[in-house]
């Protein structure tokens, strides 16, 4: 009897080129979601020490600069950032901070009516979106970026509370050329700490986020100190608490929230054909200048 030879298991068919790649996209997709809550939670407790952005700022310096632009920076929790300087940029640039999930949508909208009539674009980014732009994100314009940003906008919306947002926002804005954060910018423009910031100095420093760079602290244009004006003149935002007012600020008092609004897209969308005019052009010294040790905390 002939011994039966035992049939061939038939070989696994190959995985077409097509499904690899999507079984890998599938793996990398889980990789990086599972990458990105990481970061978040580590960053909802640990304070932020560099951003993409101080890595382009200074890298690029080499090429364009005169000198290097080294980074100044010095992390301080926001208990010592004065109310005065967390009120004014909310009034400056997210009027609807504590009201929306990360997102003003009206802000959007009056974003795209300006943009149709008006040569330099502006944005309607809440502190949320600038939040993740600077902490996550590389500094561009494309819309991969804008779709990064969103995603971490969601992320710390969802992990992050409210203070903790602000917290690191005002920790890692830029406010000149090296200069990050408001307590390293307090101490060089104002030669004092964020706690020590009164409503003045805090309403320039909110003045000039829209460009820090082109727009100056220590040189602040008739422009933005006309912005300075503005901010210092409106009531703080809802459910942040209110305190005292210095007297030589004049407070507009507001009674409706369309009239709150009207207010912020008045300043958010400030036509800027005036900076051009006026450019290099310095305020008279006040008591708002850089260097004014005045220590009326608000």
């Amino acid at each position: 009897m002939r011994d039966e030879i035992p049939e061939t298991p038939p070989r696994p068919k190959k995985k077409g080129p097509i499904r690899r790649l999507f079984i890998w996209s599938i793996r990398l997709g889980l990789f990086f979601f599972a990458l990105s809550i990481f970061v978040v939670l580590f960053y909802r407790f640990v304070p932020v020490a560099y951003t993409p952005l101080m890595f382009w700022r200074s890298t690029a310096s080499i090429f364009t600069e005169e000198k290097f632009v080294g980074i100044e920076k010095k992390w301080v929790p926001i208990t010592q950032i004065s109310k005065s300087m967390q009120q004014s940029v909310i009034k400056a640039e997210d009027y609807k901070f504590y009201q929306h999930n990360g997102f003003d949508f009206e802000a959007i909208e009056k974003a795209m009516q300006y943009n149709k009539t008006h040569k330099k674009k502006k944005g309607a980014s809440t502190i949320s979106q600038q939040t993740a732009k600077n902490v996550f994100l590389w500094p561009s314009r494309s819309w991969l970026r804008k779709g990064m940003e969103a995603y971490f906008t969601v992320l710390i919306e969802f992990f992050w509370p409210k203070e903790r947002i602000l917290e690191v926002y005002l920790n890692v804005i830029e406010l000149g050329k090296g200069v990050y954060g408001v307590e390293a910018a307090a101490q060089k423009f104002f030669k004092k700490p964020a706690s020590k910031l009164n409503s003045s100095q805090a309403a320039l420093m909110a003045a000039v986020l829209p460009n820090p760079i082109r727009f100056r602290i220590d040189k602040p244009s008739r422009y933005i100190s006309n912005r300075q004006r503005k901010i210092m003149g409106r009531r703080a935002p809802p459910l942040v608490a209110a305190t005292p007012v210095e007297p030589k600020a004049e407070i507009k008092q507001l009674e409706t929230p369309e009239e709150k609004s009207k207010e912020f897209f008045s300043l958010k969308f400030d036509d800027e054909s005036e900076a051009e005019k006026e450019k290099g052009a310095e305020a008279p010294q006040t008591e708002s200048s850089n260097h004014s040790e005045d220590n009326n905390n608000d």
